[in-house]
Formats: C-alpha cells, structure tokens, sequence
C-alpha cells in the first residue's frame, strides 16, 4: 500500500520520459516561496530584537552634525523600528529568493548559462551592497553636514523627525545601490548585442545631460543631493563603455539563423 503510494507520487512529479511534469513544478515552486515566507518572517522577528541598534546604526551619520532627532506623532518612533526590521529583513530575503530562482530554473539552463547565471547575482548583489556602503560611509554624511551648516537665521535649529530621517536614508541606500548595477546590466545587454560601445561613446554628452535630470528627480530638491547621485552615475557611465567594449557581442547572421530555426521548430 505504501509502495502504491510512494508510485502515485512520483508519477504526480515526474513524466514517463523523466522530466518533471506540471504538478511537479508547482510543487517545487511552492517549496522555494515557502523556504523564502520562512527567512523572512524569522528575519523580521530577529532584527525586531535588535532594533534599536540598527536605528542607531542609521543616525550614527548625523550626530557629529549635531542634529536632534524628535517623532511628531504618538507612534512615529514604535513604527520607524518596525520598519527598518521589515527592510531589513527584505534585505536578507533577498539573496535567498535569488538563490531559489536560480536552483528552480538551474535543469533548463546550459552550463555556460548557469554560469552566467551565477555570476550576475554575486556581481549584481556586491555591486549594490558596495553603493549602499558608499551612500553610508560618503554620500550622506556629507550632504548631511553640508545641509545643516547652510547660513540663515539663527533661531532655526535642526529637530529632525525620526521618519523623515529614516526616509532620506532608505531613498539613498536604494538609488545608489541602484545605480552602482549600471556595470553589471551593460554587461547583460552587451552579451545581447544591445550595447553598442561606440554608440555609447558617441552619445555620452547626452548620456550625462540625462544623468543629471534623472538625478534632480529622484533625489532631494538640492544641488549638493542632486551632484552627489551624478557624478557616480557619470563615473559608472565610463566604465560601463569599457565594459561594453571587452562583453560586446554583436549579432550575427548564424544567431539570425538559430533564431528562425528554433521559432520554427
């Protein structure tokens, strides 16, 4: 009886020529978001415990500023620990799912594809937690500084609400950890044949006019804010050319080819 069952099972799972059928893959799907659910909420529980030192950790940058930090609303404070618990427990969910992505997709990918694979997400996750450090150790501490040292009138003291705060930070972190990929997609769409080297090379006056708009809208309404998210933009802009140049793979006629016998297959 048992032995009927453990055939039934595996006949749910696996196809008579050894592939994995429908059911088998939803249920392998559902496993991987169950393993993801997990990290989660035990992430969420565990830096809950240790939240007030992450908050300490975020307005370490502005206290050599002098900055005083007050919560205008009864729950400001208690939500803002809740929050910086949910980020970071996203943070570390991340890699994770990242991981259960490429184990779910691993059997249908070749081997220079899995490699491939694997190497976008340890560039793709360095390179974002490098522009999170640099908006931490750099960028903020700086701007900042530079924000709270403006002349004007002296009775206007810096009392900074926590939640604002905390808002500048997590706007920071996520456009630079953002833009610090630039690298890593040029290396995607030049594998494409998408990224053309000299097109870039030729369009960079414009690139970095757009670099500039783009960074007046996603930053805060100031010059210091708005120079600080360009020039590493522009900087990355650069490397991303040379990049381009040494990944570059232009189509040809046989990849034409392939294309038009695997459409018509």
């Amino acid at each position: 009886m048992a032995t009927n069952v453990k055939r039934k099972k595996k006949a749910e799972v696996m196809s008579e020529d050894g592939s994995m059928t429908l059911t088998g893959h939803l249920k392998e799907l559902r496993n991987r978001l169950i393993i993801c659910a997990a990290v989660f909420v035990v992430g969420v529980i565990g830096f809950l415990a240790i939240s007030d030192k992450l908050i300490d950790l975020l307005t370490a940058m502005a206290m050599n500023a002098n900055y005083t930090f007050v919560f205008l609303a009864p729950q400001e404070k208690l939500m803002q620990y809740f929050r910086v618990s949910l980020i970071a427990a996203v943070i570390v969910t991340i890699p994770v799912a990242l991981y259960q992505i490429y184990a779910f997709a691993k059997p249908g990918l070749k081997r220079s594809e899995s490699f491939f694979f694997r190497l976008v997400l340890v560039f793709g996750l360095a390179l974002f937690c490098v522009g999170v450090l640099f908006a931490y150790k750099v960028t903020l501490p700086f701007m900042l500084n530079f924000l709270v040292t403006l002349e004007g009138t002296d009775y206007i003291t810096a009392s900074i609400s926590i939640e604002s705060y905390i808002n500048l930070c997590l706007t920071m972190f996520i456009i630079f950890g953002c833009v610090f990929e630039m690298p890593l997609v040029t290396i995607i769409l030049a594998k494409m044949g998408i990224a053309n080297p000299e097109i870039m090379k030729k369009g960079r006056g414009v690139a970095i006019v757009l670099i500039f708009l783009v960074a007046a809208i996603i930053t805060p309404p100031d010059i210091v804010s708005q120079c600080f998210v360009a020039v590493p933009m522009c900087l990355l802009y650069f490397i991303s050319i040379f990049l381009s140049g040494i990944f570059y793979k232009p189509k040809t006629d046989e990849d034409d080819e392939e294309e038009e016998d695997s459409d018509a297959e």
